[in-house]
């Protein structure tokens, strides 16, 4: 249910209304805006009666929302959610981001001709792997702490944030040390139990769609860390499983724009995990923008065909310094096209 107050309402009126809902077994969360204050209520399992809450001082409107997620919509939070992370800045009113590495950190050399290459290019934030969950148990798992070390060290070299994944509760801390942005993996969307931990933090997330998660599923996986007092979150579509075998899975580019209406919360999209296949990466990064996202988190390595993991959808430096700028074409003619139609 959403309170919204009136453009009069005093401070005792608000206050009124969160004591009225806390006597009701609920947890009201104010939401305050430009021009009036709203008040979320968190808590109920079913209908809530508003009788009362509607005849209290102050209280324009009661309006009851069905949706299994509230602090991640935009019934409760109108104004689109810009995350940090270090120095960049993601979400509405910013030009879209760049994340970019190798799947998984596997040397201090491929690390650091990686990190170059990528910064060279243009992106904005390093990505790699240092704990991998991978389908099969022979395959090369990551270095973990170690990777982390060797993933901050080329970050800091290259003056660029780093973002890597954390896979359960008991690597939090090491993550953060090294880290500026904690991912969730698509495998992890539903660790409710981890999902409740990072939200306990002061730190951005990034939060990949699970390989079969509906829309509402996944938004309802970003609420369980809103609800615990993080709001630094950002979606990111990475493909679903469906019966289609081409690519290694179905890129759906529809939920950029579903999303953003959805939810305040940035989102961006991955086209390597997406597709799985290097030819793919460039055109669906760019459609990616065209429909509206933030953001691309690519895979690039400095020698594909030497990978330890996903070399065959990652990219090398030529290549993505080719598709960096076919991107910042695209993104000025994006812009002067939404400026057109301002005017």
């Amino acid at each position: 249910m959403l309170i919204v107050m009136d453009h009069s309402a005093q401070d005792c009126d608000v206050e009124q209304v969160k004591l009225a809902v806390r006597e009701m077994g609920l947890r009201p969360e104010p939401i305050p805006g430009s021009e009036r204050t709203a008040i979320g209520v968190l808590g109920n399992q079913g209908y809530i009666d508003d009788a009362t809450i509607r005849n209290l001082s102050g209280v324009r409107e009661v309006i009851h929302v069905s949706k299994p997620y509230k602090l991640v919509s935009r019934d409760f939070h109108p104004q689109p959610t810009v995350v940090r992370v270090g120095a960049v800045c993601i979400g509405d009113g910013h030009a879209p981001v760049m994340m970019a590495g190798p799947c998984s950190v596997e040397s201090d050399v491929q690390m650091m001709a990686s990190a170059e290459a990528v910064k060279q290019a243009g992106a904005q934030i390093l990505r790699g792997g240092a704990f991998k969950p991978r389908t099969g148990p022979h395959s090369f798992q990551g270095m973990g702490v170690d990777g982390l070390k060797l993933l901050r060290q080329a970050g800091d070299a290259v003056q660029m944030p780093v973002v890597t994944e954390v896979m359960r509760i008991g690597q939090l801390d090491d993550v953060c040390r090294y880290a500026d942005l904690l991912q969730i993996g698509a495998r992890n969307m539903q660790n409710f139990d981890l999902l409740k931990e990072v939200g306990k933090l002061d730190f951005p997330v990034l939060l990949k769609r699970g390989m079969s998660a509906t829309i509402e599923e996944f938004l309802a996986a970003a609420e369980y860390i809103l609800a615990e007092g993080n709001s630094q979150v950002i979606l990111c579509e990475r493909g679903i499983r469906t019966f289609e075998r081409a690519t290694r899975n179905t890129l759906d580019l529809s939920v950029v724009p579903l999303v953003r209406q959805l939810s305040h919360l940035p989102i961006i999209v991955d086209p390597s995990h997406a597709t799985g296949v290097r030819s793919l990466v460039p055109v669906m990064a760019k459609s990616a923008l065209v429909a509206g996202a933030h953001g691309l988190m690519v895979e690039v390595h400095h020698d594909p065909a030497r990978a330890l993991c996903d070399g065959a959808q990652s990219l090398d430096g030529a290549d993505f310094k080719q598709l960096m700028a076919e991107l910042d074409g695209l993104h000025r003619y994006l812009d002067s096209a939404a400026m057109k139609t301002i005017a």
